[in-house]
């Protein structure tokens, strides 16, 4: 290869969003290698982990979305889970080797009043088999060889808890709607040692992450069936901007949008009155619009408006 000369990247340009139901059995990395196989794309992300045993939604970036990625994470998540009482398991969920039992089951009414301690923002601890680092190792490796590390407790915003279903005296059914970084594991785990049992996570589905939601959502069986017609399908393909769509929109004039997306801060002054309410001037992100045209991702800070992601 010629000094000068660039190794082309293999496989097609597709950009935009693909919004996956995940089935069981799967790490979210296999869904992706999957995903670029099949429609040999060049370059293939996800915007957030689903642990093997999960279902549900799994947003893939292809190309230009991939960009997108740290804030589809940052979104908000809904999740529903079914705690089994009465096992704990070392990984927290069903895949896991058992290695505590109890004979007691809590009333639905004790279960309810225990889950006002886990709403707003709580500690946590992440469970051992986690991709956390611990001195440079993963935690699930060092569990794996038998040195599970000890995890220190960290910040979880936890918007809403509740209880929709008991079915029978083993199990309960949970939808739960949290910030980043939030396991669900951990609150499964929590929740049971709250009504003095121990319990695992059974089994688990993810309903939305920020924008991407559950319906629409395709399966990797229909993506295999469609070939080269999926990439062209707005159907299933959404655009790289959707990532955003929960993101407060500022309407832009032709002269500011060209300004920003030229790399110019502007004065917040000028936007005086377009302003979103839901925009937070001390640091929040605002969508930046000219007409239906997205320009870009801005930062309000410093009293200015900053392009931070320009597509």
């Amino acid at each position: 290869m010629a000094p000068n000369q660039t190794r082309q990247k293999r496989g097609r340009i597709i950009d935009g969003w693909i919004v996956l139901d995940k089935p069981p059995g799967i790490t979210s990395a296999h869904a992706v290698a999957r995903i670029k196989r099949l429609l040999q794309a060049a370059k293939v992300g996800h915007g957030g982990t689903l642990d093997p045993l999960a279902t549900g939604v799994l947003p893939i970036a292809l190309g230009r979305a991939t960009k997108m990625v740290p804030y589809v994470m940052d979104g908000t998540k809904r999740y529903r889970f079914t705690l089994r009482f009465g096992e704990a398991r070392d990984t927290d969920d069903a895949d896991g080797a058992v290695v505590m039992t109890s004979d007691f089951r809590p009333e639905t009414s004790d279960i309810d009043a225990a889950l006002v301690a886990f709403r707003g923002t709580i500690m946590q601890v992440p469970p051992a088999f986690s991709a956390i680092k611990v001195d440079g190792e993963r935690a699930y490796d060092l569990a794996r060889a038998g040195l599970p590390p000890e995890l220190p407790p960290r910040p979880a915003q936890i918007d809403r808890f509740d209880l929709i279903d008991r079915p029978d005296p083993d199990h309960a059914i949970f939808e739960v709607e949290s910030g980043k970084g939030v396991y669900m594991r951990s609150l499964a785990r929590d929740l049971a040692r709250a009504v003095n049992t121990v319990g695992h996570i059974a089994a688990l589905r993810r309903l939305s992450v920020g924008p991407f939601a559950e319906t629409g959502s395709t399966t990797l069986d229909k993506i295999a069936d469609s070939g080269d017609s999926l990439a062209r399908d707005p159907d299933f393909l959404l655009p790289v901007e959707t990532a955003l769509d929960d993101i407060p929109a500022l309407a832009l004039t032709e002269a500011e949008a060209a300004a920003l997306r030229n790399g110019q801060a502007l004065s917040l002054v000028q936007f005086m009155g377009r302003i979103p309410l839901a925009c937070d001037p001390d640091g929040g992100l605002a969508r930046l619009m000219a007409g239906r045209r997205f320009v870009a991702l801005g930062r309000l800070t410093d009293g200015q408006l900053k392009p931070e992601r320009v597509l």
